[in-house]
């Protein structure tokens, strides 16, 4: 039977991932969306999802505790947090191509799905519940960690991301005091499942930077990110 165009896109994702799947229903699996069952029955990738999430803790926390040998409880954790956390997983999973190789329902696809962060997130913790069913922890731990490459270099692009209010209160708070900054919900828009919201952050009154973000926390904290980026505001 020649190929088909859906072996072939995957084909290339198992190339990129560095495995070969002994099931391919697995991996089709971790790469539904719920969406498309209503299109096309059959399992979605919920359940890998949950099993993914829980590989992949356990994975990260691993890695951390052999590479940071001195450091205490509180640190490790916030470092796992930044290797675990949806922004970092999006990047990975779109550095994967994971995104090229989801199924959708068509209404989802043309709607956006294919680069919805939450669906990326997802998808990549299902593809490492399915690495794990298809070739078990010794195979899985070694492919996340190639994925991730050094982790001192990952956390130093991210870390320095992950708390943006927070470095930005380290700046104002020593000088202008703690009610300096303001964030301030200017508007919400979307169905309550797809909820878009604008905050914009006020310094000593004037408006210095906006954000957007899925919900309030990750609209604030885009909007201090802007800040940082354009620090101290003319």
């Amino acid at each position: 039977m020649p190929p088909t165009d859906r072996d072939t896109i995957l084909d290339e994702l198992e190339q990129r991932l560095g495995h070969r799947f002994a099931s391919r229903a697995l991996l089709e699996e971790s790469l539904t969306h719920p969406s498309h069952t209503q299109f096309q029955p059959g399992p979605s990738n919920q359940r890998l999802e949950f099993l993914g999430d829980a590989v992949l803790q356990l994975v990260v926390s691993t890695a951390i505790f052999d590479a940071f040998p001195e450091e205490r409880e509180g640190v490790l954790s916030r470092r796992r947090s930044v290797l675990t956390n949806g922004v970092f997983l999006v990047k990975v999973a779109l550095e994967l191509g994971i995104d090229r190789a989801l199924r959708l329902s068509p209404s989802e696809d043309a709607g956006g799905g294919r680069t919805r962060a939450s669906t990326l997130e997802d998808a990549f913790e299902a593809v490492v519940g399915a690495l794990y069913l298809d070739a078990g922890i010794e195979t899985v731990r070694a492919l996340i960690l190639r994925w991730y490459g050094p982790l001192e270099d990952r956390l130093g692009m991210h870390e320095q991301h992950d708390n943006p209010k927070g470095r930005l209160q380290e700046l104002v708070q020593p000088v202008h005091g703690n009610e300096a900054l303001r964030y301030e919900l200017h508007r919400t828009e979307g169905a309550p499942h797809e909820r878009s919201f604008d905050v914009h952050l006020h310094f000593l009154g004037r408006k210095i930077a906006e954000g957007q973000g899925s919900s309030k926390k990750e609209a604030e904290e885009s909007a201090a990110r802007a800040a940082l980026e354009n620090w101290p505001p003319e």
